[in-house]
């Protein structure tokens, strides 16, 4: 297969563990004979120093002309510590997933079994959890009517949804859930929220052509609880756009690190995929910061374009790399010589080792380009 990728690497550890994902798709092209062509382009703080605009036209243009696009992450302290800011980082991508009908957020959240005792939760709470989280993107209070009064001392913020839009990513996480534990959970505040109760009708509408899945429904609160109490309990979460914001960050915690988690923004005609971690300013250009979230953002790439076999592979891949403890500090602190790029070095080289895949490994990788 052909691709052509555009590469927004964006600010902070963005490039860094963007790259690692380059390596192992990369790597895929070459043990599938496929053809991955990338085009970079500025995206955030970066692009608002070298334009003024945090989405120049150029970068958009490149996004609507590229079979799908590979995101870093966004944002810088000089925008963030200033509340008066009128053009900042974040956004950019908001207007992309706007301009590109970016409608779904989709997150797994997996509890891998070698780094349980990473997580701040019970071992026992955590093991089994396998969570895809349905956050709708391109709606809701993000993008809603915003008022500050002239005074300065009363502002709003409107949240509003559209049958319609409820309807396409309500459809998205049936379907999901009937390639995994058949249970769709909605996540909303019905009891409080106008544009809650006319989530809960439409998915109540819509669940009955699904016979075999199981659906429930949980009010925010509740289910915040819930994630932290049961989370190997949800199967396929399906939310509106901040209290998926919310709580997908929430469930980070279950893994052991946001470093770990991967995501996809779909629509009609685009795709993009990001970790979901924010920009860590200060990890930049220390060679510390976690690349599995952008590596495993390329697997779900792979899978958006029905090359499972090679997403699986990369999945893989990361599974031995946590196995063989092949991890950035943020899992492991005393493992100062595994750097970002070693990590992404290991799942390099694991993808272009078929004869290497299955030994019983004894020795850790450091620093070197090699499977041992």
């Amino acid at each position: 297969m052909k691709l052509n990728i555009a590469v927004l690497a964006g600010d902070g550890i963005g490039p860094e563990v963007t790259q690692q994902a380059i390596k192992a798709l990369n790597a895929v092209a070459i043990e599938f004979n496929h053809k991955f062509y990338f085009k970079t382009a500025d995206v955030g703080a970066v692009a608002i120093d070298n334009t003024g605009n945090p989405l120049p036209d150029s970068t958009l243009d490149l996004c609507k002309n590229t079979d799908a696009i590979l995101f870093g992450s966004i944002g810088h302290p000089k925008y963030d510590n200033d509340p008066k800011a009128k053009v900042r980082p974040e956004q950019g991508l908001l207007a992309l997933r706007k301009s590109l009908g970016l409608y779904a957020n989709i997150r797994p959240v997996k509890a891998y079994e070698t780094l349980l005792e990473q997580s701040p939760l019970k071992k026992d709470i955590i093991s089994g959890t396998d969570i895809l989280m349905f956050r709708e993107l391109t709606g809701g209070i993000y993008f809603g009517k915003k008022e500050l009064s002239q005074d300065g001392n009363t502002a709003s913020d409107l949240c509003v949804y559209h049958k319609k839009e409820i309807e396409r990513i309500t459809h998205l996480a049936f379907k999901a859930a009937m390639n995994r534990r058949k249970k769709v959970t909605l996540v909303d505040k019905a009891n409080v929220l106008e544009s809650s109760r006319l989530w809960r009708r439409v998915v109540q509408e819509i669940a009955p052509q699904y016979p075999e899945v199981i659906f429930e429904v949980l009010f925010v609160d509740n289910a915040a609880m819930q994630l932290i109490l049961n989370p190997s309990g949800f199967d396929v979460l399906l939310t509106e756009n901040m209290f998926g914001d919310i709580l997908s960050d929430e469930a980070s915690v279950i893994g052991g690190s946001i470093g770990l988690l991967a995501s996809a923004s779909v629509g009609e005609q685009f795709a993009l995929f990001e970790p979901i971690h924010g920009s860590y300013p200060q990890a930049t250009g220390k060679g510390i910061a976690n690349p599995i979230a952008s590596i495993l953002s390329a697997a779900m790439l792979l899978s958006h374009f029905d090359l499972h076999k090679e997403a699986q592979l990369i999945e893989e891949a990361v599974e031995k790399a946590l196995e063989l403890d092949v991890v950035t500090p943020d899992l492991n602190p005393n493992n100062t010589q595994v750097t970002t790029n070693v990590v992404g070095d290991f799942i390099h080289d694991y993808i272009l080792h078929p004869e290497d895949r299955h030994r019983n490994h004894s020795n850790s990788y450091l620093g070197q380009s090699t499977i041992i």
